[in-house]
């Protein structure tokens, strides 16, 4: 429902990781036409990232409404300041390793990217009382037969289990 999303994205400042993947750039397209505060661009792949700022800006966008980040999820560092820096409302994370065959060769750098980022994620949003995240899944998180599904249904614990605990500390 474009309407609610709308209101959600609204006059808020969205972080949105991986922003210049093949999920993360249309999301980040969908949401800079939903008059966001700002949206904040966050991506590992210089390319990537110069690809989406040619998308998305033009000489009429206006310099702060849209900020493009290269880095990796997995700095706490550099997410804390991103957080504070833009004073972030809403976090979506779409940064993910999605490849089943690469992750299946790559066990280690599937589990850092997917798992760990998002526990960097999650661990720094509940730090900064950021309102909102949301976690981009995979259909192969629901009964996972590979690594990127296992990585992906960790994620979606980790995620729930910082809800739990934002939940029970209001």
């Amino acid at each position: 429902d474009d309407e609610i999303i709308a209101k959600i994205i609204k006059n808020k400042s969205i972080l949105v990781t991986g922003g210049a993947g093949s999920i993360g750039s249309e999301l980040s397209y969908q949401i800079s036409k939903l008059n966001p505060k700002k949206i904040i661009i966050l991506d590992q792949s210089e390319f990537n990232l110069y690809n989406i700022k040619k998308k998305l800006t033009s000489p009429n966008t206006k310099e702060n409404k849209i900020k493009f980040v290269l880095g990796n999820v997995n700095k706490y560092e550099l997410i804390d300041s991103i957080i504070d820096n833009y004073k972030i409302d809403f976090i979506i994370h779409a940064a993910a390793y999605k490849h089943v065959p690469l992750l299946e060769s790559n066990i280690t750098q599937g589990l850092l990217n997917n798992v760990i980022g998002t526990q960097v994620i999650c661990e720094c949003a509940y730090r900064k009382n950021v309102k909102k995240v949301m976690l981009i899944s995979s259909d192969k998180a629901v009964r996972p037969t590979n690594v990127m599904g296992a990585s992906k249904r960790i994620s979606e614990l980790i995620v729930q289990a910082y809800a739990k605990l934002s939940k029970e500390n209001k």
